[in-house]
């Protein structure tokens, strides 16, 4: 990817050119992670773990709330 610039504001705030960002796909309040790396700094976009989508989704399912364990089996 062609480098692109950004700029840091009095504040300490980092502006994101716009069509990395899209790119990206970072809008308000994504998190990002920051990284020192060879002297420069690498900056990452913290993405919800997949698993974590999930949370909740069979809350209602009427799943059964405690599964009855297997009796161990003989191992030939």
């Amino acid at each position: 990817m062609k480098s692109q610039e950004g700029i840091v504001t009095s504040k300490g705030q980092l502006v994101i050119p716009a069509k990395l960002r899209r790119t990206l796909r970072m809008g308000r309040g994504t998190r990002v992670r920051f990284e020192r790396i060879h002297g420069g700094i690498g900056i990452y976009p913290q993405r919800e773990h997949d698993i974590d989508r999930f949370h909740g989704i069979l809350a209602d399912a009427g799943l059964p709330t405690e599964i009855e364990r297997e009796p161990d089996r003989e191992i030939r």
